[in-house]
């Protein structure tokens, strides 16, 4: 008879219910170890939309739908292709915070490696397509840029974009294991124009940083003053008693990349000084 498979060999066992503590701690440990080996101590997240595409491509692929829209003949084809065009539209509309991001996590990721500090910043995203691409991407175009990919398996989601190092690149299970690396090296974060799960990681850092379960002061910008303002009125919740006048201070508003780079450096540079008056290492 030949002998059984040790416990930690048998995937089965590995991969079944029985096994997901064993499961949500290799989420956790293994990131950690291997954070701690490339020296990844201190991100600045961001996050936005996984649909945003480069301004070029949405460009042509609005040129595309333009020039099929044209050739129709049927009154259903015409209909369904028009649709296509406001899709095409809505994504060069979009695009422009793709360029935005990238370009304000490329100065971050500059000015990170161009200080004389101990300390590194570290570009963090979700790993996907998108807004994500587009700050990873912003990162890898610094000379020896280097920025992290924290991926999620989705049924309809792509891989990791190109432009996270092989080193830096994860694959997550548990959208909770996902999110507390998302949160526990970040010492700030930008918000570009997203869906859902954009929102859902502003409120949740909103509420987290609001219940003092944050302590430390979390430079936020939400980026794209026409976009916030539409989708979200914080005044309003202000209004009815829900959030307090001060909540509003919990995050920056911004339109402009050179703004943004200011605000968050500003504040990134405060709290190192704070950490060395209060004596704590780097």
């Amino acid at each position: 008879m030949a002998r059984p498979d040790k416990a930690y060999k048998n995937l089965d066992f590995l991969n079944s219910p029985a096994a997901r503590t064993i499961r949500m701690l290799c989420e956790y440990e293994e990131p950690r170890e291997r954070l701690q080996a490339q020296k990844v101590r201190d991100t600045i997240v961001f996050f936005g939309s996984a649909r945003s595409r480069p301004i070029a491509v949405a460009e042509d692929e609005l040129a595309h739908a333009q020039r099929e829209r044209v050739r129709a003949v049927s009154d259903e084809e015409v209909r369904r292709l028009e649709h296509q065009v406001r899709l095409a539209e809505r994504r060069v509309r979009l695009s422009r915070y793709y360029e935005l991001g990238r370009e304000l996590a490329h100065r971050l990721t500059l000015w990170d490696m161009n200080r004389r500090s101990p300390r590194r910043y570290y570009i963090c995203t979700g790993g996907g397509p998108g807004m994500m691409e587009a700050a990873n991407r912003g990162a890898a175009e610094v000379p020896g840029g280097r920025s992290v990919g924290l991926g999620i398996s989705l049924p309809f989601e792509e891989k990791l974009n190109p432009y996270v190092p092989e080193e830096l690149g994860f694959e997550f299970h548990y959208f909770f294991m996902r999110k507390y690396w998302f949160l526990y090296l970040c010492k700030a974060m930008v918000l570009l124009p997203g869906g859902f799960g954009t929102f859902d990681e502003l409120f949740e850092t909103l509420t987290l940083r609001q219940t003092r379960k944050i302590k430390r002061n979390l430079p936020t910008v939400l980026f794209g003053k026409d976009y916030w303002s539409q989708v979200m009125d914080f005044q309003a919740m202000v209004d009815w008693g829900v959030i307090s006048e001060s909540d509003l201070l919990l995050f920056h508003r911004s339109d402009s990349v050179d703004d943004a780079f200011e605000f968050l450096t500003t504040e990134i540079e405060n709290l190192e000084r704070d950490d060395a008056a209060r004596g704590k290492p780097e």
